[in-house]
């Protein structure tokens, strides 16, 4: 066994959370610097342990969480921009294919004609719906005035 083995082991056997195995026990045994190192370990070990732990003051908690918060909420910002920024420049990708599709295959003639078509008929279909808009608005308005009704009554029994 080599030294350098055994003193990767020795922060760990003085603070006593590993028991040594026969290799490194031998080489501690053996070796005068590493029992050496070993020494002076569990020394400082037993000085820690003797250590007074100062008290955190009161508003420690509440400050740490704060800056926890603040530094995931700063996060959080430079990811939302990052993805705004990506879905912005993926919309404006989009548009510009579709446009320049439209262009370079002269389907531009062919949506003009059907975009004009659309408006028509949507022109067409509010001359016949307007008649009965003052007939939905009232029915709208009457069932606004029953749902509100019920839940005025319905807050009122559960005081």
């Amino acid at each position: 066994m080599f030294c350098d083995e055994a003193l990767d082991a020795v922060e760990a056997i003085a603070a006593e959370d590993m028991q040594p195995d026969g290799r490194v026990a031998a080489h501690l045994a053996t070796c005068p610097n590493c029992a050496a190192a070993l020494v002076s370990a569990r020394s400082l070990e037993e000085m820690l342990r003797r250590r007074e732990v100062p008290s955190p003051s009161a508003q420690f908690t509440s400050r740490t969480l704060a800056r926890v918060r603040r530094a995931r909420w700063r996060s959080d910002q430079f990811l939302d921009a990052g993805f705004n920024l990506a879905i912005g420049a993926a919309v404006v990708a989009l548009v510009f294919g579709t446009w320049l599709l439209l262009h370079r295959t002269g389907l531009v003639s062919v949506s003009n004609d059907a975009l004009d078509l659309f408006g028509t008929g949507l022109v067409t279909f509010a001359h016949r719906v307007a008649p009965s808009l003052p007939l939905y608005a009232g029915a709208t308005a009457v069932l606004a005035t029953a749902l509100l009704i019920w839940w005025w009554a319905e807050r009122d029994a559960t005081l």
